[in-house]
């Protein structure tokens, strides 16, 4: 329930939120409510006194992509296909090391560079070293 900023347990009680905490460096919000000593359902639902939900901030957005994948089954092998192939060969030609400078800004400008000799030689492999020469002098 979006608009109320609660949950619903599986006997129909709310699941009101309570407060947000911070572990591990994320914001979780808390829900729970105090009405599971009468509930018949009660072992099917929680082992504990109530039924507790902690849920992080952000957590929609982690649904949305599993909503994604699961319209779109083939998207993962699709990714394999068209990504993962030029980052394996990048990380081959440094060396299958970590990055040799520090710093985000360096790490970014090191990461530029690869890519942008990967790009090259996919160039220089599909169009050829002449064309790619006349194409870059033109």
């Amino acid at each position: 329930m979006p608009e109320e900023d609660a949950y619903r347990c599986p006997a129909g009680e709310r699941l009101p939120y309570r407060y947000t905490s911070e572990e591990d460096g994320k914001m979780l919000r808390r829900y729970w409510t105090t009405a599971c000593q009468n509930c018949a359902l009660k072992s099917q639902c929680t082992t504990g006194p109530e039924r507790r939900i902690a849920r992080w901030e952000h957590e929609h957005l982690l649904e949305a992509v599993q909503q994604r994948l699961d319209a779109n089954p083939e998207a993962m092998r699709q990714r394999r296909e068209t990504v993962e192939h030029p980052f394996g060969t990048m990380k081959a030609r440094m060396g299958a090391t970590h990055f040799l400078t520090k710093t985000l800004p360096k790490v970014a400008t090191e990461m530029a560079l690869s890519v942008l000799a990967y790009n090259l030689t996919r160039v220089m492999n599909i169009v050829g070293v002449k064309p790619l020469i006349v194409a870059i002098v033109a």
